[in-house]
């Protein structure tokens, strides 16, 4: 039974794929700022910002994936809260990497979660793909660095992976609750123009991708980790509202109140790329949920 060793295993992200990767096989093992015996899963201690790392966690380890990194859009973007969504996350690389390197014999592979935010903002009618440019702004800056730290892993001899994930869909956290709560009082809010476009992923989809991307041994550098069908602002809202609130009324949140009410951070809310899913289904990936409503109702 091959071994995963999960950094931010407790996450949205986290606790699904650990689910799923338990239930085909792999035994899974997670990281821990806090490691407790009522874990689900066996847990070690590691801290990013002291540098440690339980040993242990790594003996007889064959797969190793880091979901690890503060929230985005969890609390206003502070330059301090800015260094921390990037230094999380290149920290926690840079600390993997040094005991990869320490290790009898190292892991099959890294897979990295990574981000769309990578393109930065994006209004072209063009489909995105892997080898564009990186954009301009806080979001892509931080992504480059991150990158740029994930590619350093190779230098161990490691195959590495990483997934630039778009919008998340799950009832169980992220984007999709906080767009279905104003519903529940009869408000569908679309962003400024509605027009921007929004790479999307179901749970269950991304979840099989980073499955897919351990079982390929030849599979390695970076993927869009976004469905086939983006939609833009306005029909995503109009398609939730759909399905979880049919009697909500659409109406526009104009740039400008979002820029008042939550500063620099509106700018995640309004940055949008048309990302496309080619490259992944090139190499052999199919989607479970392809289509925006069905892939809604399915976590109904």
């Amino acid at each position: 039974m091959s071994i995963v060793l999960i950094a931010g295993g407790t996450g949205l992200i986290g606790t699904q794929l650990s689910k799923t990767l338990n239930t085909v096989g792999f035994q899974v093992r997670h990281l821990s700022r806090h490691p407790g015996p009522d874990a689900l899963y066996p847990s070690f201690a590691w801290d990013v910002d002291k540098g440690t790392l339980d040993p242990a966690a790594l003996e007889n380890v064959e797969f190793i994936i880091n979901l690890a990194g503060a929230g985005v859009a969890d609390k206003p973007w502070t330059e301090a809260r800015k260094r921390l969504i990037t230094e999380s996350r290149v920290k926690s690389n840079q600390l993997l990497k040094k005991h990869i390197l320490a290790m009898p014999q190292a892991p099959k592979a890294f897979i990295s979660s990574a981000a769309v935010g990578y393109y930065g903002d994006n209004p072209s009618e063009q489909w995105v793909s892997e080898d564009a440019a990186p954009g301009k702004g806080f979001l892509a800056e931080s992504c480059i660095a991150w990158e740029a730290s994930i590619r350093s892993i190779a230098e161990t001899g490691v195959r590495v992976v990483g997934l630039r994930t778009g919008i998340v869909l799950s009832t169980k956290g992220g984007a999709l609750p906080k767009l279905i709560q104003p519903m529940k009082f009869g408000i569908a809010s679309y962003f400024g123009t509605g027009q921007t476009w929004y790479p999307w992923i179901h749970i269950e989809d991304l979840c099989r991708m980073f499955l897919f991307a351990l079982q390929d041994p030849d599979m390695s550098g970076f993927f869009n980790a976004v469905g086939p069908n983006p939609v833009r602002n306005r029909e995503l809202t109009q398609t939730v509202a759909k399905v979880f609130a049919p009697r909500a009324f659409l109406i526009p949140a104009p740039s400008i109140a979002l820029y008042a009410i939550l500063g620099e951070l509106a700018s995640a809310i309004l940055t949008g790329v048309r990302a496309s899913a080619g490259k992944i289904q090139t190499e052999g990936f199919d989607f479970e949920h392809p289509e925006l409503e069905e892939a809604l109702r399915s976590l109904k």
